[in-house]
């Protein structure tokens, strides 16, 4: 009888050593991933205040060139 738990508590100590290689290789393969999302996230953080600088300067300009055809509107009138 003694064996026997002896067995089965061999048997459940090895599933628990596969559970947690599985569980740390998992681990790895998500510290992998979240670099790789926290890069990606970086550059669209960039490419955001990039096109949100482009879009300022864009409205910038517009504004400028409607005041100069208000201002002609109103030299002509």
């Amino acid at each position: 009888m003694t064996f026997e738990l002896l067995e089965k508590l061999e048997n459940k100590i090895n599933q628990a050593v596969e559970t947690i290689a599985l569980l740390q290789m998992e681990i790895e393969e998500l510290k992998e991933d979240k670099a790789s999302l926290a890069g990606k996230a970086e550059q669209l953080q960039s490419d955001n205040d990039r096109l949100n600088n482009e879009h300022q300067q864009w409205q910038d300009r517009l504004s400028a060139l409607v005041g100069k055809i208000d201002q002609a509107e109103t030299n002509v009138d």
